[in-house]
This record gives C-alpha cells, structure tokens and sequence, in this order.
C-alpha cells in the first residue's frame, strides 16, 4: 500500500489507516456489540494486507478498544504505528466528558501504556478541544511526554485554526485529525490550507461518514445502543439527502468496478492535503474491502463529475 509522510519530517504512514472506534464496543456512542476475536482478526488483516497503523482512543469503550488492539499486536509491536487519543474520560456514570487538564493528560497516557501493553506510544493526541483549560497548559503536558520518550510524536484532533496556531508557539503540531468526507467539507476552508501551509500531517475521520456512504446503509439494521440512532447526520432531512448522494455516486463507482464506500475514500484521499484516511472495520471482510481505497485513482473528470453532484444536492 502506498505511505505518505506525516507532516514534516515524520514518519510514512499507509494512505489507509485502520480505524478502532467500532470495535470499543458498547459505551456512550459505541456501535453495538462485538465479538473481541474478530476485531482481532480484523486488525491482524489490515497489516497482512498492508497496513501499518492503527488509530484508536481511551475513551473508545472506556479502555476495551486499547486492550483489544494491544491483544492484536502482541509480538508486532515494532511493525505498527500505534496512535491513540486523550482528554475525553468516563464521569463515572457512563457520560463521556472533554476533560484536558494537563494532570488528566498524563494519567490516561499512563493508563493507555498498559492497556496497550508498550512502552511507548507512536502518536498521542488531544480528541477534542477543552473550553475549561487553556490549550496552553494541555500542549505543554503533551511535549513533556513527548521528552520524556512515552511518545514519539504530539497531534491534535478536531482543533480549528486558531487553536492549532497557539499550539505551534510552544512545539510543533505533527497531526491534525479532523472529520472529512463528501458530506463534510468545511475542512476545505481555512483548515487545510493551514495545515498545507505549515507541514503538518492530516489523517481525517469518518470518509465514509460514519457508514453513510457505504452504499449499504439501512437505518434499520443498526443496532438498539448505536449512536447513529442519535446522530444528526441520521436524521431527517439529512438522511435522505445522504442517501441520495450514494445513489447519484453509484454508477460512477459502478464504471470503475468499486463501491461506492471505496469510492468516497479514495475522493478524501485525492486532496493532496491528506495524509491518511481512518476507515473503520469489525471484521476481516470489512477490512478486504477498505483496502481497495488504496489504490484506486480518480481522474479529473471524475473529480468534475462528483463536484457537479455534490452542487446539484446543495451539499
């Protein structure tokens, strides 16, 4: 699989990086039940078929997603890139709560080391911005662990522009991850270009849109506990806006013999700003199909064509 570089003079990850929300299981805005021996399964296909990291978070079924993946790459720890995310923590009655206090900071790292059973983690970042704490003193705890060798690299997720420059005074940024997809664009602005501009890495969230864009998706499958039920992007009238977008991208996918999931992929993968795209999966099955995104290229007068759709929905 091809690898890109992220940001400057970081390490090349694989354009498709292998996504471990899902398989948090149950929690707050989990995905329904999983079976923890295929999530292993998954994450052992993602590196056969090339893959070379894994993004996963504390907050992801309170700590279950870390222990999987540590469980996963025992005995290949030096062959992944390990990412996970601090600063949203369980308030003890099963709410996640935004909680970057530099003192919190440090303490997840810590527990995250262990669940994940390494001595070090390749990229560590703040999952959402903290109006309570000045982003300042949560940064600065993020370059001490960096010196002190509990992690390689520092980045942050969901940051705007104005955020990411105040972290930039104090050390380098080396990630952004923000969500991107066709039905999400507004990254396109100011933020992207920020980050082109300044070298730093981009590995974006969700470019399926959380399943949206599959192709497959039907509201009614999912399970009673998915946090889909409660998203705003899975209701009306976006919902059906959404769903007319994968019908009017289907027989362009159809042309190039992909689905239309692939297909949304490797259009966040055309912006020559991304670095990586997190695709998500729960089982192997799942992740032979997103590796497909990889290698798939879209010429200039698909790009025309998508673009031409998205104006005609008003998206």
């Amino acid at each position: 699989m091809i690898t890109r570089q992220l940001g400057k003079n970081g390490p090349r990850i694989t354009a498709i990086g292998f996504g471990a929300w899902a398989i948090g299981g149950p929690w707050q805005w989990g995905w329904g039940s999983v079976n923890d021996k295929e999530s292993i399964e998954a994450i052992n296909t993602a590196i056969e078929n090339g893959i070379n990291w894994i993004d996963t978070a504390a907050v992801y079924g309170y700590g279950h997603s870390e222990k999987v993946v540590g469980q996963a790459i025992k005995g290949i720890r030096e062959e992944v890139f390990l990412a996970s995310k601090c600063g949203m923590i369980n308030d003890g009655s099963g709410n996640a709560i935004i909680n970057n206090d530099p003192e919190n900071i440090r303490k997840e790292c810590e527990e995250s080391l262990k669940r994940l059973n390494t001595d070090y983690i390749d990229l560590y970042q703040i999952h959402w911005p903290d109006e309570k704490v000045d982003v300042e003193r949560s940064w600065e705890m993020m370059v001490q662990l960096k010196d002190e060798g509990k992690v390689k690299y520092i980045g942050v997720c969901n940051f705007d522009v104005n955020l990411l420059m105040r972290c930039m005074k104090i050390e380098r940024v080396q990630s952004l991850q923000p969500p991107y997809s066709l039905l999400r664009r507004n990254v396109e602005n100011e933020i992207l270009p920020y980050c082109l501009q300044n070298e730093i890495g981009v590995v974006v969230y969700s470019p399926m849109q959380a399943g949206l864009l599959t192709g497959k998706f039907d509201i009614n499958k999912l399970a009673p506990d998915d946090w889909r039920r409660k998203g705003a992007s899975f209701r009306e009238p976006n919902l059906s806006k959404a769903l007319k977008l994968v019908e009017k991208l289907r027989p362009i996918a159809e042309s190039k013999n992909i689905s239309v999931g692939n297909l949304a992929v490797s259009w966040v993968l055309s912006n020559n700003v991304v670095t990586s795209a997190i695709v998500g999966a729960r089982n192997s099955e799942q992740v032979k199909e997103n590796v497909k995104a990889a290698d798939i290229k879209l010429s200039e007068r698909e790009l025309e064509k998508i673009r031409s759709i998205l104006n005609e929905i008003s998206l």
